[in-house]
């Protein structure tokens, strides 16, 4: 009984909002509102965002709500215990961008996660709690609020302690992945007693699902701010948590952690300005270098995935994620990345001309491969009732980052070292790359793919997109700009429609099942690229602003069966 008088009530609850909110959850047809959206991977997180615009927050108000519920309503990669990036872009002109990537500790070394016969040691970069890089999520958060944020602090973090203290209901989301987690779950205590219930059984769907270690972390954090995690009581947790268990990461790391605002990476593609985020982050560069391989083409004449248009978005991925893998990593650590040539139009053009518009090219490892990235990441789009819009992309790399909760502060670290480089040299056809850019380095940051942007128009925001995926997030990025600006698609209609990619290496274009028909797969095929049919590519989220209409567009991305676009 008790179960179903809480079904009621929640759905009386979602009853009040609809009076005063809307959402979609998927589908071709997008959220159309006047006041502001927010599009993220959980409706509970986007309805905290859009509860931050209806008291007059802006937009990096409204992140700041959602990313903090994200850390109770989607563990698997919303969190405080990992790092991301933020793009923002005012309607006044002003671009800008957070960088709160994970750091390697202090006492981190180059062949760290080496045997004596020169081999990673039971992948001991990936699992474990060697794989946790010092978090960056809740000081991003707050420097960006610090900078362009309006309402108080303590209000925004208000609905994610609320949450986490009185409880949620337990989705098939959820259920499902605590299910198939829970073999990793049951090596660490804390995280069986955090995600199963007290007597150790699993939870089911309709189950209310408290957390009150998490939501004593978020009340700290929201009472003092990035101090409330980086220094005192949580400081001293989780120190003590990893040296107890094996880890590196001291009360030194935490001090000594910020979030940095850098410049945005800026391109151009058919009129529009291409917003996007900077190194550590690849994405920006990779991005615009591939727009710009584009623009030389008639893709809409071509048509949507028609095995032209496949073909030459093949060869532009090939070649940037092979100057991706060559040239980036860490800005702090490395000088003199060639970041102005690999985005420039004549650079673009000379890569043009090695394509065969009949042939694929051929990849090889004696250039560069790329590492596995997991595909397990969020991301959030909004935009505000002023036009001002975010866009911003957070994990814990794997699905729950490393399975491990701090005992006592309820929440889940990242594995983010196995983003690192992690065999100096040794580049083979398996995906390892050991390329010098992102070797681990104390304090370094890790090369990432998430790739956050903004498309704007005469200095104003038109368009924010972005998604998880792992390796394959710039590319998923890279078509949703294409399907709206060479396509004439809605931003649904963009964030739905049928997905590839191709890294460089391994020389295999995966392609989304029932994205291209058979006839068009024959075509592309006997071009000569090999093929992988997959399971979904993505989750991706996006806002539109139709200043023709005087309305706001948002699309929360179908593959996710929590996702929502919620606006007013």
């Amino acid at each position: 009984m008790g179960h179903l008088r809480f079904a009621k009530l929640i759905a009386l609850f979602i009853s009040l909002l609809l009076l005063s909110s809307v959402f979609a959850e998927g589908g071709r047809t997008p959220l159309r509102v006047k006041h502001g959206i927010v599009a993220s991977v959980s409706r509970l997180a986007s309805e905290a965002g859009v509860e931050a615009l209806k008291q007059g927050g802006n937009a990096v108000d409204a992140a700041v709500a959602t990313a903090f519920a994200l850390a109770v309503t989607w563990p698997s990669a919303g969190n405080i215990g990992g790092g991301g990036f933020m793009v923002y872009h005012g309607a006044d002109g002003h671009a800008t961008t957070f960088d709160f990537r994970e750091k390697a500790p202090l006492a981190a070394t180059e062949t760290m996660y080496l045997g004596l016969d020169g081999r990673i040691v039971n992948n001991s970069n990936h699992a474990g709690i060697l794989a946790v890089g010092v978090p960056g999520t809740v000081a991003g958060l707050y420097k960006a609020h610090q900078e362009l944020g309006v309402l108080p602090w303590a209000d925004l973090v208000a609905p994610a302690v609320r949450m986490a203290r009185e409880g949620i209901p337990i989705t098939y989301a959820l259920q499902s992945g605590f299910a198939s987690s829970m073999s990793r779950f049951k090596e660490y205590p804390a995280s069986v007693r955090t995600f199963a219930r007290a007597d150790g059984s699993l939870y089911e769907l309709g189950d209310t699902w408290v957390q009150a270690d998490l939501a004593h972390t978020l009340e700290l954090i929201q009472q003092q701010g990035k101090d409330g995690f980086y220094k005192g009581e949580n400081a001293k947790r989780l120190a003590d948590f990893m040296r107890d268990s094996g880890g590196i990461i001291t009360e030194e790391d935490l001090a000594k952690y910020e979030a940095i605002e850098r410049a945005p990476i800026r391109g151009t593609y058919r009129g529009y300005d291409i917003v996007s985020m900077p190194p550590p982050s690849s994405g920006g560069v990779a991005i615009v270098e591939m727009l710009n391989i584009l623009e030389g083409y008639d893709l809409h004449a071509m048509g949507h995935n028609s095995a032209q248009t496949l073909h030459l978005m093949t060869e532009a991925m090939r070649r940037a994620y092979a100057d991706r893998a060559e040239h980036l990593g860490d800005p702090d650590f490395n000088e003199g990345m060639p970041l102005e040539r690999l985005m420039d139009k004549d650079y673009a053009a000379k890569l043009r001309a090695s394509i065969d518009m009949d042939k694929a090219s051929v990849s090889s490892p004696e250039e560069f491969a790329n590492i596995y990235e997991s595909e397990e990441t969020t991301h959030l789009s909004i935009v505000d009732k002023d036009g001002n819009m975010v866009s911003m992309t957070y994990t814990l790399e794997y699905s729950y980052g490393s399975a491990i909760v701090v005992d006592g502060g309820g929440y889940l670290l990242n594995n983010e070292m196995g983003d690192f480089n992690p065999v100096p040299g040794v580049t083979n056809n398996y995906g390892q790359i050991g390329t010098a850019p992102n070797l681990v380095a104390p304090e370094k940051r890790m090369l990432s793919s998430m790739s956050p942007t903004i498309v704007a128009q005469n200095g104003k925001p038109v368009f924010a997109v972005g998604s998880p995926g792992g390796r394959t997030i710039i590319n998923t990025t890279l078509q949703l700009i294409l399907n709206v600006i060479d396509h004439g698609f809605n931003i649904a209609e963009s964030v739905e429609a049928g997905r590839i990619h191709h890294q460089w290496l391994p020389d295999v274009t995966s392609i989304e099942d029932n994205a291209v028909s058979i006839d068009t797969l024959r075509l592309y095929e006997a071009m000569g690229h090999e093929t992988r049919v997959r399971g979904s590519q993505g989750s991706a989220m996006g806002v539109f602003y139709d200043r023709d209409a005087g309305l706001f567009l948002g699309a929360a991305d179908s593959r996710s069966g929590d996702a929502a676009a919620v606006g007013y």
